[in-house]
């Protein structure tokens, strides 16, 4: 199956490297690209890709409200962040804007291209490593909303626990390891806090953790 991409980025060059690599695979498609967010909603609607690589500082609509309108309407494709992390404060409003994930323009057009597979096939593309970033970058900010207290209290102990080590960045079986349980039971406990928790994926984990306060600001 051909996975159909729409690129949007205000740069150009940045969509014709992404171009030029996309073209040489068997499995992913451009089928559109925008140069802003207004451009990038319009053409997710009309083209129904599977996934739109989306920049966050474009002229107009940015790329954080164009993600909202996107994964807040009817379509059902997914949205990956193509951002310079480390000068750009708005990753995590993106993240919970409905993002899949997030890649960082100065990573190699393969791994890349690798995220646009993962994120196609339903997965979330967060590192451990850029969790630890996420949650250094906000540290500051206020924690244990009401909402997400409230949201908590649809989930067992165990379920916390395991909240707790998805928002830490560990993987299932760093999970599982830490738990003394099952890769496989480390999964459904995974699969019963999207469900329980109304969530899209697993980045989405990640934040209602931060913001619960179940993650040490510190950590």
């Amino acid at each position: 199956m051909t996975i159909r991409v729409v690129l949007a980025d205000d740069q150009p060059l940045i969509r014709a490297a992404l171009q030029m690599v996309i073209t040489d695979t068997a499995d992913v498609q451009v089928v559109g690209e925008a140069g802003d967010g207004t451009e990038a909603v319009r053409l997710t609607r009309e083209l129904t890709p599977d996934v739109v690589v989306m920049d966050i500082r474009m002229p107009g609509m940015d790329g954080i409200e164009a993600t909202r309108m996107i994964t807040t309407g009817t379509s059902t494709a997914r949205v990956v962040v193509l951002t310079t992390f480390d000068d750009d404060d708005h990753v995590y409003g993106a993240l919970r804007a409905g993002a899949s994930g997030f890649l960082v323009k100065d990573m190699a057009l393969d791994d890349i291209l690798a995220a646009v597979r993962t994120v196609a096939a339903g997965d979330a593309l967060i590192a451990p490593s850029v969790t630890r970033r996420l949650i250094k970058e906000f540290a500051g900010r206020p924690t244990a909303t009401p909402a997400s207290r409230t949201e908590l209290e649809r989930i067992t102990n165990r379920e916390r626990e395991v909240l707790t080590l998805v928002g830490k960045g560990l993987s299932n079986s760093e999970i599982a390891d830490q738990l003394s349980i099952s890769i496989a039971t480390a999964k459904t406990y995974l699969t019963r806090l999207l469900a329980k928790l109304d969530a899209r994926d697993r980045v989405q984990l990640v934040i209602l953790a931060y913001e619960a306060g179940l993650v040490a600001p510190s950590y």
